[in-house]
């Protein structure tokens, strides 16, 4: 049973979420044990793109944090929402290193999340940061990431 897209960028970012606040190992959150466990439970191959997301993220964290850093307007990064800062890294890596899917894709992607697990405005915040990011991009030259 495949999860989808969708679905397995919101598992890596609850794994990303836990990791942040929770302070665990990632090897403890690559199981994704919270997902959905029914009679048609995804196998573990369901998850490789959540795994892709969420160890891509962790592995480019410094750049990644630089990057929203840079494009945050009147606010200190450490004071951002761990909701917020989940997405902000999750989103910020796959416009970084993911270059094959499209940056709108990538955006609404993430609005969406900070949506349905945000405070009322992180929606607006997470938008506006990552079209930030998108509009730096299109000169940068981060390599892809490629499995």
């Amino acid at each position: 049973m495949a999860i989808g897209r969708r679905r397995g960028r919101i598992l890596a970012f609850q794994a990303l979420y836990a990791w942040d606040v929770g302070a665990l190992p990632p090897t403890d959150l690559l199981q994704f044990q919270w997902s959905d466990q029914t009679e048609n439970s995804p196998q573990d191959e369901d998850f490789l793109f959540s795994r892709l997301l969420f160890l891509g993220t962790i592995e480019h964290r410094e750049e990644i944090d630089a990057e929203i850093r840079k494009n945050l307007q009147n606010w200190d990064f450490n004071r951002l929402m761990p909701v917020d800062r989940a997405v902000l890294r999750l989103g910020a890596y796959s416009l970084l290193f993911q270059r094959e899917t499209d940056p709108r894709i990538i955006i609404n992607e993430a609005v969406t999340i900070a949506r349905n697990y945000g405070t009322d405005d992180s929606f607006k915040f997470v938008n506006g940061v990552l079209d930030s990011i998108k509009r730096e991009c299109l000169d940068c030259s981060h390599e892809q990431v490629t499995t």
